[in-house]
């Protein structure tokens, strides 16, 4: 009987940063052995970080990426350890993991399925490795296997599937099966999605049917790269008929890394289950090294790591998974981007109050986890010797201005400085309308004409949040914050955002979500909120108005969705033409029997939709970089294209009100 202690470790790492990678990847592989680790599982990319882009092809980027092999090697004796990494072979980039086995190169796994669908180009900067072949390469000066091969070290089993490996219909675990795979080891870069911890589950708990002893699963950690958002899952399943998953890591760590562990037994394994393949293969190649599975031997026959009481795991609901997702994006965008703060320009509204609490929450969560002296050389390295409250820290990373004109009411000035107040921010008001009439009166002479609401209501809007832009920014500038953008997803679709007025920013955090579910969630954290906050009872000045841009004056009553429709529709509307792909022909009878409209209304609010959906490109392609956050994301650069100029759905919408037309 042979004792394999499994670990998963999920690391956050960031492209090319070559030295702070081999830091975390050494800390990791410390941990792992303080914890007696056999076989440890590290991420997929983990060396360069996934997020490299077009440097992927560089080849300073495979050379460093070897070199930071080499320095880790040492640091595996007595253990087995997969690293991932970009491996150049016979002309061509591969995404590998290499199994390093007592201090040497065992050989490589290649990737066989890239994902290139949604946010993820690996086609782009990688090669296929095709079905059952195994190449001979020179990495290091060693001569070793590359591509479909089963490990044996010592006697154990171990072979890959690499992230989306596992999605495909045929995925290679099928074939495992038939060559007698103790443990299938899944290396992965899966960026967080609401509901995607289930898949996960289900995904592990089918591929360890096909083992003998088990899957062992792990994932990145926080905001690699700037949009994606890692929730640092790891998960370790049995095998056997009814699979179950034995361990699992704690998710949203603000922590370098996270991990999950199973003590196996050889004498626990099982046959793995029959599986039928459409395209037999014969079975893989095999490469042998000695090794010795040293552990303890007071350790009993099966144990597992546990994340320790109150961890984040398991599924999430969605108000929550949002809430610990965007504050883990933030955290991390805000170190590597090496701010010194967050600007956010509150008006009283939605949308600026809901960005103003997820950065409370990111000091929050961070305070919890890492403590105090952690999170303040964290947020503030420049002050790390200073020793100051969380709600301080707050005020130092957080300046929130509220930027009245004379259309902006009482009511959200009030509700501004309320909030702003029980967040901790430092809160400022400054009046534009000096700016807005020395702008107006600039041009009305060289159009040798009054500006009037009747004739130029945009223009007269949009300027006062253009005003607005410049002294946000000048501010961030001076103090090297980071200005936030608070546009939605809702606002997105039909640009309902003023350019370089409130859409200025370097970051969106919540560009990826609905207005509908923001206005929720704000409800959610003023009743209740997270475990470790608490309710923000202040919300309630926000929660109880109208959305309103407050560009009108007083007297036009206005509100988005008189400007718009109402947001349940707008929301109802992008989610069934983006997401689901439907026809406006078949959108029209949806809005007609969800909401028990009439058919003239519906059309109209179609017909709105999709002429400022149209025209709205230009705006998409424009605005600050958001988190990705669900299936719906309308970023150009990472989701959903559609062209600047089109024929803006005339002839869809023309035949839609001629069918629909009434009779004469």
């Amino acid at each position: 009987m042979t004792k394999v202690r499994v670990f998963a470790f999920a690391l956050n790492q960031t492209p090319l940063d070559w030295s702070g990678n081999a830091d975390r990847i050494a800390r990791a592989l410390a941990a792992a052995r303080a914890e007696q680790a056999n076989v440890v599982c590290l991420p997929e990319l983990c060396v360069s970080g996934y997020g490299c882009e077009d440097a992927f092809l560089w080849p300073e980027t495979w050379r460093r990426s070897l070199a930071m092999v080499e320095q880790v090697l040492p640091l595996t004796v007595g253990m087995v350890v997969s690293l991932g990494l970009p491996l150049f072979v016979d002309g061509a980039v591969y995404n590998a993991s290499l199994l390093l086995c007592d201090g040497e190169i065992m050989g490589a796994a290649c990737k066989r399925h890239l994902a290139g669908h949604g946010i993820h180009y690996e086609p782009r900067w990688f090669s296929p490795w095709p079905k059952g072949v195994v190449k001979r390469a020179d990495i290091l000066g060693r001569a070793v296997a590359v591509g479909d091969v089963v490990f044996d070290a010592g006697g154990v089993r171990l072979a890959f599937e690499i992230c989306e490996d596992a999605w495909v219909a045929q995925r290679p675990a099928h074939e495992l099966a038939r060559d007698d795979v103790d443990f299938i080891l899944n290396p992965s870069a899966s960026h967080f999605a609401f509901g995607k911890h289930l898949v996960r589950r289900g995904l592990v708990t089918q591929g360890a049917r096909c083992a003998r002893l088990g899957y062992v699963y792990c994932n990145l950690l926080g905001n690699e790269a700037g949009r994606a958002i890692y929730d640092g899952d790891c998960l370790i399943a049995t095998a056997g008929e009814q699979p179950a998953i034995c361990a699992e890591s704690r998710r949203f760590s603000f922590l370098d890394f996270q991990m999950a562990g199973v003590t196996f037994s050889t004498d626990q394994r099982v046959a793995p289950a029959p599986v039928s393949d459409p395209e037999p293969t014969p079975p893989r190649a095999v490469v042998s090294r000695p090794f010795v599975f040293a552990s303890d031997p007071n350790l009993p026959a099966f144990t597992q790591t546990t994340p320790g009481e109150g961890a984040t795991v398991g599924e999430l609901p969605k108000h929550e998974a949002f809430a610990r997702a965007v504050a883990l994006g933030l955290f991390d965008y805000y170190r590597k981007a090496r701010a010194r703060g967050f600007v956010v320009s509150l008006s009283g509204g939605a949308d600026s109050a809901a960005v103003s609490v997820l950065v409370r929450l990111m000091v929050r969560l961070l305070w919890a986890e890492r403590g105090p002296k952690q999170a303040i050389r964290a947020l503030l390295p420049h002050r790390a010797d200073q020793d100051m409250s969380e709600l301080e820290l707050m005020g130092q990373v957080l300046t929130t201005v509220y930027l009245g004109t004379r259309n902006s009411s009482e009511t959200t000035r009030q509700a501004a400085e309320r909030v702003a107040a029980s967040l901790g921010a430092e809160h400022h008001e400054v009046s534009v309308d000096d700016t807005v009439a020395a702008y107006r009166s600039k041009v009305e002479t060289l159009l040798g004409r009054e500006l009037t609401w009747q004739d130029d209501d945009l223009t007269l809007q949009n300027i006062q949040a253009r005003a607005r832009a410049p002294l946000v920014w000048m501010l961030a500038n001076a103090r090297r914050a980071l200005l936030l953008s608070t546009s939605n997803r809702s606002e997105a679709a039909v640009g309902y955002a003023t350019m370089d007025g409130d859409t200025a920013g370097g970051l969106s955090p919540i560009a990826g979500i609905d207005k509908v579910f923001i206005r929720h969630w704000l409800r959610f954290m003023e009743r209740q909120g997270l475990n470790e906050s608490g309710a923000f009872p202040e919300l309630m000045a926000i929660n109880r108005q109208q959305p309103t841009a407050e560009l009108r004056p007083s007297q036009y009553a206005q509100t988005d969705e008189a400007d718009l429709m109402p947001y349940e529709v707008l929301d109802a509307i992008e989610r069934a033409a983006i997401y689901q792909r439907l026809a406006p022909r078949d959108i029209l009878e949806h809005i007609v029997s969800t909401f028990g409209c009439e058919r003239s209304v519906a059309l109209g609010w179609l017909e709105k939709f999709y002429r400022l959906f149209a025209g709205s490109q230009w705006k998409r392609e424009r605005i600050a970089p958001g988190f990705f956050l669900d299936e719906g994301n309308l970023d150009p650069k990472t989701w959903f294209r559609f062209p600047i100029l089109s024929g803006g759905f005339a002839d869809e919408l023309y035949e839609l009100k001629r069918e629909n037309a009434e009779p004469a």
